[in-house]
């Protein structure tokens, strides 16, 4: 279970700190992130030390300008997933949670409908672990395809 910040400092600050490894990753200088970002040099600086708190909005315009999906970026370090935030960021899992997260609500509206009142909070860590299985599995069947493809050719 990850450790969720006990007060605003210390959410700033992981915010602060997953702000920092997406600017040092992004190979780009910090003066053209802020430009992208719409504030000073000197402001993101502020920022990626944790000197100054950061609202949401301005850490997705920084997020954005460094070339990180800001949604699976900002829920990972939200729930408390901090290192898995930094991690994924500039990798494929940081896109591929950008697309679930941004596709999920949507189909289970249209998949449970009317159901949706049928759902139960404490099923969410087993379903959890029920969709990173599938996708082990469905990642194991795409290999063992194109092993099967190489090897016939």
């Amino acid at each position: 279970m990850p450790n969720l910040p006990s007060s605003p400092d210390a959410a700033n600050e992981r915010l602060a700190r997953t702000l920092c490894c997406a600017v040092d990753g992004a190979g780009k200088p910090r003066h053209q992130i802020a430009r992208e970002a719409g504030m000073h040099k000197d402001t993101l600086l502020r920022v990626i030390r944790g000197e100054r708190p950061i609202t949401l909005d301005e850490a997705a315009r920084i997020l954005e300008a460094c070339g990180a999906p800001v949604r699976a970026t900002l829920a990972l370090v939200l729930a408390g997933h901090e290192a898995l935030a930094a991690q994924w960021m500039h990798h494929e899992m940081g896109a591929f949670l950008e697309e679930f997260f941004s596709a999920l609500p949507g189909e289970l509206h249209e998949a449970l409908g009317d159901r949706i009142g049928d759902l139960r909070p404490r099923w969410a860590i087993g379903t959890s672990r029920l969709v990173a299985r599938m996708l082990s599995k469905h990642i194991d069947e795409f290999a063992d395809r194109d092993l099967s493809l190489s090897i016939g050719r």
